[in-house]
């Protein structure tokens, strides 16, 4: 099955949803074609006849007709639009749950800028697929079946004119255009994705383009980005339009030649001459079935590249697989790391060598060592970011490999230096960690790490909104915000992963003294390059290019 046809099974949910949208665009289109044709004998009628008696059904039908074309319009609308919102959202939640396995493992290689194309965009592209894609030939083949029955009943010559031109426009053509717009579909999709990842790229680095002067250097490939997706979109634009052109010139043909066969059949009496009005004018409306056919090929282009898009990234395997059965997580916390080694690629280097240690439960272990030694690599393993195939990690004695990534991080509240702050309030920030958390226990744990003073010293205290990744925070109040939210999880294994390392030192000291009770009651991994930290704790671990060089009491 194609990537578009897997991305169309997902609406099965929806299916009473486009059945009532096709039901009611096919109310449509027959009203707007009966609308046509009886307007047209009312004309032609009222030439004919002196009593408007004899009109009054015609004019009451008029009447019905132009009040239901206009309410099965609304309806359809109302149906589809209705439809595609709860479609779009179900499809941002399935690519979010696809994905999230990846992370952060698999997504480590990706731009920002080009997830959140696939994110939006592109699943913003699909949403066309149920209103522009599957109604609209559903609705076509059955009322152009419907107004091509009525007019055999009239004459069958005319019915094979009108059926002819109808499958011309709407089979035809749309054919014809799907070749022609392929290519340049998947270029539209493909720049556009290039173009967000440039402008998120800049957004986010525009303070650094600009300290090193190369703003100038990063617009001009930014703008080269939007020429290209100018161009796809002019090359989709000139098809579209060439389609659009030929649509009125095939009408147009179909309905001379409508006519062309029913002037002879009114001269030799076949059928009434106040149908001769009727018919060419039913044509022309029954066209607004097949219409749509053009753009829903054309849209079935850009709707496959996007969902191969999507499903590129969601087939990508994971890094971390959970087991089948996960087992019961453990009831005590100490950490046993036996022979560990660990290389972020398979046959790379070794980030971490046949590292052993363990941590007795609720006491403090220190790791200190260089930039680049492996000491964070560690905490991602310990957190389950990413898999290791030889040593082992045990947590109160239970491999982490037989628990599920969930089961091992609700274990563990992680405090690292870069943190990620939400563009929402303190409290929604320290919510995070605990939806259900009290007032008092924010009020408790922000005194704790000292930023109690500076949330008071705000407006709107805890209702404060800090920015986008906190931006409006300093260094050190992200950090103690960090160090605060963990405390709110309140897991029993605790990693300070250069926590500190926005703080001053005489900052830093009182603040571990103030966490010294909740990291007493904890099995606590303590990263940092500072010796005065690491003597706080029970031992030290001294890692050097990925080994452990030595491993004894703290002082």
């Amino acid at each position: 099955m194609s990537d578009l046809g897997r991305v169309v099974g997902l609406l099965g949910g929806h299916r009473r949803w486009i059945v009532l949208g096709a039901a009611l665009s096919v109310a449509a289109i027959l009203s707007n074609v009966a609308l046509m044709a009886l307007s047209a004998y009312l004309i032609s009628r009222a030439a004919l006849v002196t009593n408007v008696a004899e009109l009054a059904l015609a004019i009451t039908g008029v009447r019905v007709l132009a009040i239901s074309r206009a309410a099965f319009r609304y309806l359809e609308r109302y149906a589809t639009h209705a439809a595609t919102f709860r479609i779009l959202t179900e499809l941002r939640v399935w690519f979010y749950r696809s994905i999230e396995p990846l992370a952060p493992a698999g997504l480590v290689d990706r731009r920002s800028g080009d997830l959140l194309a696939r994110i939006v965009a592109d699943i913003e592209t699909l949403q066309d697929l149920y209103v522009r894609v599957v109604v609209p030939p559903v609705a076509a083949v059955l009322a152009a079946a419907v107004v091509c029955l009525a007019v055999a009943a009239i004459d069958p010559g005319v019915a094979l004119v009108l059926l002819v031109g109808l499958v011309a426009v709407g089979v035809g053509l749309p054919l014809l255009s799907q070749v022609r717009s392929r290519r340049p579909a998947a270029a539209f999709v493909a720049s556009r994705a290039e173009l967000n990842a440039r402008l998120v790229d800049e957004v986010q680095g525009i303070a650094d383009l600009t300290a090193f002067g190369a703003d100038e250097v990063h617009r001009r490939e930014t703008l080269a980005a939007g020429d290209a997706l100018d161009v796809a979109a002019q090359r989709l634009a000139s098809v579209r339009g060439a389609d659009g052109g030929a649509r009125t010139l095939l009408i147009g043909f179909t309905t001379v030649a409508i006519l062309a066969v029913a002037i002879p059949l009114v001269a030799a009496g076949r059928i009434e001459g106040v149908l001769l009005a009727a018919l060419p004018l039913a044509a022309i409306a029954s066209f607004e079935a097949v219409q749509p056919l053009t753009l829903s090929l054309q849209l079935l282009g850009t709707g496959r590249s996007a969902a191969g898009r999507l499903f590129e990234l969601i087939e990508a395997p994971p890094q971390v697989v959970d087991p089948e059965a996960a087992g019961p997580p453990p009831t005590t916390f100490d950490i046993d790391v036996r022979g560990l080694s660990f290389g972020y690629e398979a046959g790379g280097p070794l980030v971490l060598d046949d590292m052993s240690f363990s941590v007795p439960s609720g006491s403090t272990l220190a790791v200190v060592g260089p930039s680049g030694s492996g000491k964070s690599t560690l905490v991602n393993l310990l957190l389950r970011f990413w898999d290791f195939g030889i040593g082992d990690i045990r947590i109160g004695g239970c491999d982490i490999r037989r628990l599920s990534g969930d089961q091992v991080r609700a274990l563990i509240g992680v405090v690292s230096q870069e943190v990620h702050l939400f563009d929402s309030s303190i409290r929604d920030n320290l919510a995070l960690a605990d939806p259900d958390v009290t007032d008092a226990r924010i009020r408790e744990v922000c005194e704790a790490v000292q930023l109690d003073l500076f949330v008071a010293s705000l407006r709107e205290g805890y209702r404060t909104m800090i920015g986008e990744n906190g931006i409006r925070l300093s260094g050190g109040e992200r950090q103690r915000l960090a160090i605060a939210r963990a405390m709110i999880k309140d897991a029993p294994i605790l990693v300070l992963d250069e926590a500190t390392a926005n703080l001053d030192v005489a900052t830093e000291e009182r603040l571990m003294e103030d966490i010294g009770p909740f990291m007493a009651s904890r099995t606590t991994l303590l990263i940092t390059h500072r010796p005065a930290l690491a003597r706080l704790a029970d031992a030290v671990l001294v890692v050097e290019d990925g080994k452990a060089a030595r491993h004894g009491r703290g002082s």
